[in-house]
C-alpha cells in the first residue's frame, strides 16, 4: 500500500522509513502538549485564587435622589436661619453640616466619610446660593428696593472714600459710584458670594463627615 510523501508528494511504499525520491523520513512522532493548568496562588487569607482572575470589586455609590433632597432641605434651612438673623457665613456652614445629617437620616446604612461630606456640602452650598439669590432678586423686584440699595451702596462708598487720601483710591471709588461701576460691583459681589457659599458649605460638610466617620468606627 502506497502513501504520498509528506515532503515531495511522490508515492512511497508503506513501512519504508525514507522516501526514495527525496530522502525525507516517513515516520514522524507528534507529541501533543497537555494544556498547562493555571497556577494557583494563595492570597492573604490563605484561600487559593487564580493569578489572572479579576478581583471582585464592591462599588458603593451615593444615591443621587437622597443626596439631592437632603442638600435641598439643608440649603432651605440654612436660608431660613439667615432670614431669622443668623450670621450669613454661619448659615452657609450650617447648611453643609445639615446636609450630612439629613443624608444620614435618609440612608441610615451609608458609610459617611469626609469625602462624602465634601460632596454633600458642595451641593448644599450651590443650592443655598441659588435659593438665596432667587429669593433676594424677587424681594428687590417686588418690593422696589433697587433705588434704596443703590443709595446705600453709594453711601458706603462715600464712607470708605472719606477715610483715605490716596488720589488713585479716591478716583477708583468715584468710578464705582457710576452706573457702570455699580453694575460691576454687584457682579463681583455675586461671584464672591457664590465662591464663599461653596467653600463654607464644603467645610461644614467635611466636619459632618468627619464626625460621622469617627462615630462609625466606635
Amino acid at each position: 500500500m502506497e502513501q504520498p510523501c509528506h515532503k515531495c508528494g511522490q508515492p512511497v511504499e508503506e513501512g519504508v522509513a525514507f522516501c526514495p525520491h527525496c530522502g525525507a523520513p516517513q515516520i514522524r512522532v507528534i507529541v501533543a502538549e497537555a494544556p498547562s493548568a493555571p497556577a494557583i496562588l494563595p492570597n492573604a487569607s490563605g484561600a487559593a485564587v487564580l493569578p489572572n482572575a479579576p478581583a471582585p470589586t464592591l462599588v458603593l455609590s451615593m444615591p443621587r435622589s437622597a443626596a439631592f433632597r437632603s442638600c435641598a432641605l439643608a440649603a432651605a434651612l440654612g436660608s431660613l436661619l439667615m432670614t431669622l438673623g443668623l450670621y450669613p457665613l454661619v448659615a452657609i456652614l450650617s447648611a453643609g453640616f445639615l446636609a450630612v445629617v439629613l443624608y444620614r437620616q435618609r440612608w441610615p446604612g451609608s458609610m459617611i466619610t469626609p469625602g462624602t461630606g465634601v460632596r454633600l456640602g458642595a451641593l448644599s452650598g450651590l443650592l443655598w446660593f441659588a435659593i438665596t439669590s432667587i429669593a433676594g432678586a424677587i424681594f428687590v423686584l417686588f418690593a422696589h428696593k433697587g433705588p434704596e440699595i443703590r443709595t446705600e451702596l453709594i453711601k458706603r462708598i462715600d464712607q470708605v472714600a472719606s477715610q483715605t487720601t490716596d488720589p488713585q483710591t479716591v478716583a477708583m471709588l468715584d468710578r464705582l459710584k457710576t452706573p457702570a461701576g455699580l453694575e460691576w460691583f454687584m457682579i463681583a459681589s455675586v461671584v464672591l458670594l457664590f465662591l464663599t457659599s461653596i467653600v463654607l458649605a464644603i467645610v461644614g460638610g467635611a466636619i459632618g463627615g468627619a464626625l460621622f466617620r469617627r462615630q462609625d468606627r466606635r
